[in-house]
């Protein structure tokens, strides 16, 4: 009888492994079978302030049409900036230290003439170039194109006129007329809280400097951080930008209207600079110093938006560049408020 009851759990156990055992495999099947999302995990942005520059001007110079060029030929293709970086991307494997502006102008040239990414590239690098299309198009891609701007009559300043142009639509996050000191801090370490690497650049300003939006969105957090202090994140319309500000003013950190949710416009007053932060309690001065810290999150699937894949680049070098569009802004209606005072419209 002790027997048979061995037997029968031996027989019960038996099962039991084996249906476990079907269900795993059924499990792994489907695990295998199911579609692996394709996207960037990765980019490591390192185009040097005079390759942006650079390749800015030619992207700028081939949209205008060459005042000589004989009616009877074609004029020259315009040449984006982004596939201009790509191609050098390629070429260097990622490493601008070996940025010649000479291989620049001949490639925007190449691109000019109608040819292809393959064609200037050759065998070997071209098989990259797909990479760092999408990889630089997901930082710079909305910067630059057609807007409208308000600007001061020369015949009558006081008489706001409406001009049509082409270039950078993007601003630097500290509005004109107040300075501002920085380096490439990125990657630098950081022990509060825990160890871990500074993923933005510091802009050191005094407190209240107003701070504005360098893209258009949409205000996805608005609120307090033990890290950031008050901070704002807005995420571009494309969806693959997140623009970060931390450390915001104590008291007064945000910009009327600066709510999750809200829409912003590129060059849009959005906060202050303060030196909030790097405690649980609200409100509190807990850096050394007032800066903003300003950050660029690349999102290529939603899965990225937080955790361990997140894509933080450096931008030293992007704020650079826009130094060449600061927002004016005067007093708002509210002590202590500011507002920006010309538009620029982007043109879709």
């Amino acid at each position: 009888m002790l027997y048979l009851c061995i037997e029968k759990k031996r027989i019960i156990i038996v099962a039991i492994c084996l249906a476990l055992t079907a269900l795993a495999g059924t499990t792994a099947v489907r695990a295998l079978a199911a579609p692996k999302k394709d996207f960037i995990r990765w980019v490591d942005f390192t185009p040097t302030t005079a390759a942006l520059a650079a390749a800015l001007d030619q992207d700028i110079a081939s949209h205008k049409a060459p005042a000589d060029l004989p009616a009877d030929q074609p004029p020259p293709r315009p040449v984006s900036w982004v596939d201009l970086l790509a191609c050098l991307g390629a070429r260097y494997g990622g490493d601008f230290s070996h940025y010649k502006e000479s291989h620049l102008r001949d490639t925007a040239k190449a691109l000019s003439q109608g040819k292809t990414p393959e064609e200037i590239l050759g065998k070997g690098p071209d098989q990259y170039y797909d990479y760092y299309r999408k990889a630089y198009g997901a930082v710079l891609g909305n910067l630059i194109g057609e807007y409208l701007v308000e600007e001061p009559d020369p015949q009558d300043p006081e008489k706001l006129i409406q001009t049509a142009g082409y270039g950078l639509t993007a601003f630097c996050p500290i509005a004109r007329g107040y300075g501002y000191s920085h380096y490439d801090d990125f990657g630098a370490g950081r022990s509060y809280g825990y160890r871990r690497k500074h993923l933005g650049n510091d802009l050191m300003a005094p407190v209240g400097t107003p701070v504005v939006a360098v893209e258009g969105g949409i205000v996805e957090a608005a609120g307090w951080n033990q890290y950031g202090g008050w901070r704002v994140g807005i995420r571009s319309r494309d969806g693959q930008r997140y623009w970060y500000y931390a450390h915001l003013r104590r008291g007064h950190p945000f910009a009327a209207g600066i709510t999750e949710g809200a829409e912003v416009e590129a060059g849009q007053v959005i906060g202050y600079v303060g030196m909030t932060g790097y405690s649980t309690t609200p409100d509190t001065n807990g850096m050394s110093a007032p800066h903003l810290h300003f950050g660029l999150q690349l999102i290529f699937d939603e899965s990225q938006k937080e955790g361990s894949d997140e894509i933080w680049v450096d931008v030293y070098h992007l704020v650079n560049l826009l130094e060449r569009r600061r927002s004016t802004v005067v007093p708002g209606e509210e002590k202590g408020e500011y507002q920006r005072k010309y538009q620029l419209v982007p043109l879709e």
